[in-house]
């Protein structure tokens, strides 16, 4: 026993007897500061001192005698000193930074003496909860003298029943600090205040794991200054965070390396050393869920010479991963684990954790999950919140939600165990990104509706108010994965058709920021599926598309058979997308240098603009015809489209046409000597781009600005256009961004003939138009 512990007990009784120091010393004949010093732990007392201090305090025979112990550094009677925590796991490995802060809390009850400290560790079944507040506890157990307390909860063990009740548990307690059994009070607040009282005595480590809820441990807080309470839970004690000032860990997965060293701890050293891909895929397969990795290292543990290719095998080919992750133990089976958390849910929520195996992203919106499910996104939300707050999902960086691999692999299972509707939900989540995609699209003014009106989703369609471009953008980042991924996973033949719609719709924003990797695999998979459905109009479009994402990224003979097969479609294609598709060749042809083919499919294209009598398709059709005359040298003849194409688009409202025209009406005119008033066309473009997202184009318009301004003897102002453009690159991930800066730099080194030389340096890649 430390001294310090005597000072904690004599202040305790001194408040018991109301007393101040001034009036305890006093009464014993001693001084106020060596009263303040015993208390404070600097210094213990003589006997004769320390008689007249328990006279003073008229303490009784126990409380005499655990004083006494305490003053000669002694430990209380053994029967008194619970030591109940389980006991550390030999293989803990990870969670240093968790570790570190829950030390520093720790330190708080040193430096802090007067504040109660109360950690809550949350996270899903099987994230480790238990193991590290086990270890925590272990780590400070030294500076609690007066014992540990443990208790599992059960507060989600699969009979409801077994759940722990506050008063028993209370009961256990007392006994363990020496409270005789005939002496425990009968209701629940006799307990606790009991048990305050003996835990105000003492320092204490208590240990309540597995809790149900906030309310199941409110009554087993010692509330004592000196005591550490840890409490794990999949719940989120936020009550307990609100009401009593607990302090929140909330645990996640293992990184890979963690797991990796989880692995290493049950199964050697050598082993994964030997193996160490194997190990990694090992680990990612169990989706880093400490629960799935120790069932995986036990069992390869018992068999020393099973290969770590077989059990990756063995998981990768798993109908579902949870088969290959089962125990004799339901406490080690993952699948019976994570059936805990889902059977204490409410039905409702129930249903909405089921239709989550629908959205196949890693990430999702509520409003995706609302048109899974088929409710009104308000009750979706609160019960995304239930099934938060249990630890299925988690919160994502971007505010969305996020469902662990394994917690999506059992939401599977339960669907299909309970007959839910899988085509309806999937439906409706298609549903759902194609209407918004397209108003999206408009809100951002990429695209044009005509007389056309966006029809109101169906019934169960979650409907997202976008009312300006910037919420378009928005919408788009938000819910791009889920597009990739449902794109990927709609299979069955009733969803082709809006797969196909959904697909296309998407291509401006995948053209926008430039990704052509994911804009070639839309379009392919759109164009399979609209071969599928012999819907020529579709095949037209999407070869189009298709096309022009090849020769984006230089595959032009492959853009080459891709238009073959679309110019076989365009006699059966309805005038639009025939005048679509050949806007679309023109800029492909343009992207291979074959200029005069360029300015052949652009006029075609705009004949049939010319037909459908739309201010909107004619200025495109003007501004594909004009990039492509300037390319081809005829600059003056480009000048003169770019004339007449801008007032079309203005009165059509079609923002991001209008700035590529700006673009095209610059290029040109610098072609013709006249870089001042090119660079003036250049930045309103540049402008435009920025204010409908498309940071893309407006990267490319802006090396335009930059090779105008060397042209000028702006050196200055050409290298910051240049760094602008590598920036806007750079947020969309874009490796054209080095380029911009090779640029940038030829311009900061002047030498004599330089600027001729930077200039040629800087003749930008005119990089890929819109493609819309």
């Amino acid at each position: 026993m430390e001294p310090t512990t005597f000072g904690a007990l004599l202040r305790e009784a001194r408040l018991r007897a109301m007393l101040t120091m001034e009036a305890l010393a006093d009464a014993c004949g001693l001084s106020t500061r060596a009263v303040s010093n015993l208390e404070r732990g600097r210094s213990v007392p003589r006997q004769s001192t320390l008689a007249e201090l328990m006279d003073a305090l008229g303490l009784n025979e126990d409380e005499r005698r655990a004083l006494t112990r305490a003053a000669r550094g002694q430990a209380p009677d053994a029967a008194s000193v619970p030591r109940q925590l389980p006991p550390d796991l030999r293989v803990f490995r990870g969670r240093e930074e968790v570790l570190a802060r829950a030390l520093r809390l720790t330190e708080e009850i040193g430096s802090r003496p007067e504040h109660v400290l109360i950690t809550a560790v949350g996270g899903m079944g099987g994230v480790g909860k238990t193991a590290l507040a086990v270890h925590w506890a272990h780590q400070v157990a030294d500076r609690f003298p007066d014992g540990q307390l443990y208790v599992d909860l059960r507060g989600f063990d699969p009979d409801e029943a077994a759940a722990a009740e506050p008063q028993e548990v209370l009961s256990g307690f007392l006994r363990a600090l020496g409270v005789p059994s005939d002496a425990l009070p009968a209701s629940l607040t006799a307990r606790a205040a009991l048990f305050r009282e003996q835990a105000a005595q003492r320092r204490l480590v208590v240990l309540l794991d597995n809790a149900r809820d906030s309310e199941q441990v409110r009554p087993l807080l010692p509330g004592a200054a000196g005591c550490l309470t840890v409490v794990t839970s999949r719940e989120r004690l936020t009550g307990l965070a609100a009401l009593n000032g607990a302090h929140t860990v909330d645990l996640d997965v293992w990184t890979r390396d963690e797991a990796v060293a989880g692995l290493e701890a049950r199964i050697g050293a050598d082993r994964t050393a030997a193996a160490p891909a194997d190990a990694g895929q090992l680990v990612e397969l169990c989706g880093r869920l400490p629960l799935a990795v120790a069932v995986v290292g036990a069992g390869l543990a018992a068999e020393p010479a099973l290969p770590l290719r077989a059990v990756v095998t063995e998981l990768a080919q798993a109908a579902s991963p949870l088969d290959a992750l089962t125990a004799d133990d339901p406490r080690a089976d993952v699948r019976a684990v994570l059936s805990w958390s889902y059977r204490a849910l409410a039905p409702s929520a129930a249903r909405l954790f089921r239709h989550l195996a629908v959205l196949p992203g890693p990430a999702f919106s509520a409003e995706a999950a609302a048109s899974a499910v088929g409710e009104p996104v308000p009750e979706t939300r609160r019960l995304l919140r239930t099934l938060t707050t249990a630890s299925l999902l988690a919160r994502g960086a971007e505010g969305g939600y996020v469902l662990h691999d394994l917690v999506r692999a059992h939401a599977l299972d339960l669907w299909q165990h309970a007959g839910d509707d899988r085509f309806a939900a999937q439906e409706r989540l298609l549903e759902y990104l194609h209407h918004n995609a397209r108003a999206a699209n408009s809100a951002i003014g990429r695209t044009h509706q005509g007389t056309e009106q966006l029809d109101l989703p169906g019934p169960g369609v979650a409907r997202v108010l976008l009312q300006d471009r910037e919420q378009g953008a928005v919408w788009f980042e938000q819910e791009e994965s889920t597009v990739l991924a449902a794109l990927r996973a709609a299979e069955d033949p009733r969803l082709l058709r809006i797969r196909m719609r959904l697909a296309r719709v998407c291509t401006h924003y995948f053209q926008a920021r430039g990704q052509w990797a994911d804009e070639r695999a839309v379009q392919r998979l759109a164009l399979d599926t609209a071969l599928l459905l012999d819907d020529a109009g579709s095949v037209c479009a999407c070869a189009g598309a298709l096309a022009y994402a090849l020769a984006a990224t230089g595959d032009h003979d492959e853009a080459d058979a891709v238009i073959a097969l679309a110019e076989t479609h365009l006699d059966r294609a309805p005038v639009l997308e025939r005048s679509h598709t050949q806007h679309l060749i023109s800029l492909v042809r343009e992207q291979q240098g074959r200029y005069a083919e360029a300015v052949e499919h652009a006029r075609a294209a705009l004949n049939t603009d010319r037909e459908l009598a739309d201010p909107h398709y004619i200025g495109r059709g003007l501004n594909t015809l004009a990039w492509c005359l300037t390319l081809a040298g005829r600059h003056r003849e480009a000048v003169a489209a770019c004339q007449e194409a801008l007032p079309l688009l203005q009165s059509a409202g079609y923002r991001s046409m209008e700035a590529a025209t700006w673009d095209t009406y610059g290029y040109a005119l610098h072609r013709l000597g006249e870089p001042q008033e090119a660079a003036a066309h250049f930045e309103t473009s540049a402008r435009m781009l920025g204010e409908v997202f498309n940071r893309y184009q407006q990267a490319a318009v802006l090396g335009h600005l930059a090779e105008a301004r060397m042209d000028m003897g702006e050196r200055d102002a050409a290298r910051a256009a240049w760094l602008t453009a590598a920036g806007l690159l750079d947020l969309l991930g874009n490796p054209e961004a080095d380029a911009m800066r090779v640029r940038a730099d030829a311009v900061s080194v002047p030498a004599a003939g330089d600027a001729t030389d930077a200039a040629d340096a800087a003749d930008v890649s005119r990089g890929p138009r819109t493609g819309s």
